[in-house]
């Protein structure tokens, strides 16, 4: 394994280097000046298979030295180290995740041998990253085509009760299933459709396929809620609430089934149309759920103002919030306040058993994620539901 560690003081240059040559690596690479590494890297993306990276160094800090790898490509692991708070450590975490780099762990100085054999043994066991390829690009005419040609297809991913560990319903996620690029994910076609306006349609055909989808369990004897995302333009549509009316009475699926769930940060856009279409809604007894919740600017405004039932709590703030103090507490404030005002809350991001055991003693009603299952085509829920009894039972009596 081939390590590059990029430090400015001479003296815990050494010392890394020192431990990392006792713990038996001796392809290490060490560099005071991250201009030096940058050089290094820019000729060869592969010259390193992991970066041991300090953030506070001068002439180019770690958060510009990330900035870099991005853009570069980097596609080895990356361990981030740093004395600086830290509150401030994972934060540049956070931002390296988002640039797509395979973070392996962030330490706080002086780290130890243990720290580092930890992190490296994990590294050690997976394979390099290849380089990531441009998406490709789509029309929006053949995204038109693909909507009214049917291309487009649900899959769901369940949402259960942390107490009984009983499945209570699901959220609705869309594929383009292509004929020539195969399956294509949300990521490549959703933001083509919000900027050319074909969003509303695309989510008006989701919500016809998903209550047929309901409709199908039900008479199977499933009886599941079922969540629906929706956009501003849905909700900027004066007919919108009529339309979900006379689609939920063509499916036969009654009204309170039904949870169109909206993203937070969308909501700020235009909440005074939103709010006319919102309230509607309400009173033909749809559900409604203010999803992402936390990532938006005006959290508890939509709270107040708006008549939620539902509250979707961001992934972001979930995942790994056990190791996480300040996640912690934000969890635990949005579901007392969620408590206190009669709203059924939902965790999105639940990955892991830790995940699923802090949320059941923070009082969380309903857990989504991988830990949970992934998204699937309506045909396979059932079978999927076999195989879930099979694990509740250890999981609510822990």
């Amino acid at each position: 394994m081939k390590i590059l560690v990029v430090d400015d003081e001479p003296f815990a240059l050494r010392l890394v280097t020192h431990q990392l040559g006792r713990m038996g690596f001796s392809d290490v690479v060490a560099h005071e000046r991250a201009t030096d590494a940058l050089a290094m890297l820019q000729s060869d993306a592969h010259a390193a298979d992991v970066i041991l990276l300090d953030l506070q160094m001068p002439e180019m800090d770690g958060v510009e030295f990330v900035r870099h790898l991005a853009s570069l490509r980097f596609p080895g692991g990356l361990i981030l180290l740093s004395a600086e708070d830290e509150r401030i450590i994972e934060t540049v975490r956070k931002l390296a995740q988002a640039h797509s780099l395979d973070v392996l762990g962030a330490l706080h100085k002086p780290v130890t041998s243990e720290q580092l054999q930890r992190l490296l043994g994990g590294a050690a066991k997976t394979p390099m990253r290849t380089p990531r390829t441009e998406a490709k690009r789509y029309s929006p005419v053949r995204l038109m085509q693909a909507i009214a040609g049917g291309e487009l297809r649900n899959v769901y991913q369940p949402k259960v009760e942390l107490g009984t560990g009983r499945v209570a319903g699901v959220e609705t996620l869309v594929r383009w299933q292509h004929p020539e690029d195969g399956l294509i994910g949300p990521d490549q076609f959703i933001p083509l459709a919000e900027e050319y306006h074909l969003i509303d349609d695309l989510t008006r055909t989701m919500l016809v396929k998903a209550l047929a989808q309901a409709r199908a369990w039900a008479e199977s004897g499933l009886d599941l809620h079922i969540g629906v995302n929706v956009s501003m333009d849905n909700l900027g549509a004066l007919d919108f609430p009529d339309f979900v009316a006379r689609a939920l009475a063509t499916a036969g699926v009654r009204p309170e089934m039904l949870v169109l769930e909206v993203t937070e940060s969308r909501l700020m856009i235009n909440t005074l149309a939103a709010l006319d279409i919102l309230t509607r809604l309400r009173l033909k007894h749809i559900g409604l759920s203010i999803d992402d919740f936390g990532t938006g600017h005006s959290s508890l405004a939509q709270l107040r103002g708006i008549p939620f039932d539902e509250l979707k709590l961001d992934k972001g703030f979930v995942h790994g919030a056990l190791h996480d103090a300040a996640n912690r507490t934000i969890l635990e404030a949005n579901l007392g306040m969620a408590h206190q005002l009669g709203i059924r809350t939902v965790a999105e991001g639940v990955e892991d058993r830790e995940d699923w055991d802090l949320l059941k003693r923070l009082g969380c009603q309903l857990a989504q994620g991988y830990f949970v299952a992934r998204p699937m085509v309506g045909a396979d829920l059932p079978g999927w539901m076999v195989e879930w009894d099979g694990r509740r039972a250890e999981l609510v009596a822990g």
